[in-house]
């Protein structure tokens, strides 16, 4: 219910900007506060025939003109880069589906926000494969076996055994026979079937070992746990959203990857649409330049409209225009003439390109109303 000082904006102003007046404003100075800001968002809003698109493409086409910075780096942590500037701008608004360097912002539940088993937590969640675990190889070419001894502090840290790498060495390669021996903390690996006993396979058996996944969850190549404000939260190179929001220490309302699809595909499209608005804002932010968030959010509206995110490339939002001429303006011209042609497409010249193309007004601004006359 909106408070009966504030009932002349209900349905005028935002629900938004009538409960932050109700919150802050002072009761005998809401009506006046109402009235400020009222004028101030009538002052804010976009005329009719206000190009707005063409504003936001120059407005977010400047700025990042000026950017020149690509990466950022973690102190001291070589793999863990971050693709930033006008690269990370383009790979947002094009929507590609790889992304250079997919991160996640892993937050934690209490007490593990406060630092409890931080290291551990981050080690069971890293995708740790068993050539991180391996101090050294002996190969016996004789009697074609593989010794593979383990680091045994690694292997503490990580709380596992010999046995229990050898059943996921025996559930990953169907092809060989395990002899284990726990106390020296050794595997021995040789090959089955006499016809496949060669060099040649057993090198590549131990190159199909060192890959072998043993711990963690699979996509994030590496983890560094890293304080924010007074918690800890845990920063990867690599993503896996739906496998690390299904851990019951990782809190799911806060926890977010850089990867715009894979945000899509398990929090949805309205996530999605946020997400890329502050993926951008924070590419502009980062380089010390600015531009109105509402321009931002004009873009991520245009790439969710449709349910599933289009980029803005001719395979995109482009190849979802009604006109065929905005589409042939694009790229590749002759294909889409010649398909509309022999489709039969009508273009009804709703829009801008097309006009211009015609050398006729263009229906923003002064080209909107229209005068007819009666004869």
């Amino acid at each position: 219910m909106v408070h009966k000082d504030l009932e002349e904006y209900a349905g005028v102003l935002p629900p938004k900007l009538l409960e932050e007046i109700e919150e802050q404003a002072p009761a005998s100075k809401r009506k006046k506060v109402g009235q400020i800001v009222y004028d101030e968002y009538m002052k804010a809003r976009v005329d009719a025939g206000e190009s707005v698109g063409l504003i936001s493409a120059e407005s977010i086409g400047e700025q990042a003109t000026q950017m020149t910075l690509n990466t950022f780096h973690f102190a001291g942590v070589a793999e863990m880069n971050v693709t930033m500037g006008l690269p990370r701008i383009i790979e947002i608004l094009d929507a590609r589906k790889a992304i250079k360097t997919p991160k996640m912002e892993i937050y934690l539940n209490s007490p593990y926000n406060k630092g409890k088993d931080i290291r551990q937590i981050a080690l069971s969640i890293k995708d740790t494969r068993l050539g991180e675990l391996v101090s050294e190889y002996a190969i016996n070419i004789f009697e074609f076996v593989i010794d593979i001894h383990l680091n045994a502090e690694k292997m503490q840290l990580l709380s596992l055994t010999p046995a229990k790498i050898s059943k996921l060495l025996d559930k990953a390669l169907g092809k060989v026979t395990k002899i284990t021996d726990a106390g020296e903390n050794k595997i021995s690996l040789q090959l089955k079937a006499k016809e496949d006993r060669n060099l040649n396979t057993l090198y590549k058996l131990k190159e199909k070992i060192k890959d072998v996944h043993v711990k963690g969850i699979k996509g994030i190549r590496q983890v560094l746990p890293v304080r924010r404000q007074d918690e800890f939260i845990i920063i990867t190179a690599g993503t896996n959203l739906k496998k690390v929001l299904a851990l019951e220490f990782v809190d799911p309302t806060r926890t977010i990857t850089n990867d715009v699809h894979e945000f899509a595909k398990v929090m949805g499209i309205e996530a999605a649409r946020h997400l890329i608005i502050e993926e951008v804002y924070r590419v502009i932010e980062a380089q010390g330049l600015s531009v109105d968030i509402r321009h931002i959010m004009l873009v991520a509206d245009t790439m969710c409209v449709t349910g599933e995110i289009k980029g803005i490339t001719r395979y995109g939002v482009v190849s979802e225009k009604s006109s065929v001429l905005a589409r042939a303006s694009f790229e590749t011209p002759i294909r889409h003439l010649i398909n509309a042609a022999l489709l039969g497409e009508v273009d009804k010249l709703n829009s801008v390109v097309e006009n211009v193309m015609l050398n006729q007004p263009v229906p923003i601004g002064t080209g909107l109303p229209q005068l007819r006359v009666k004869e």
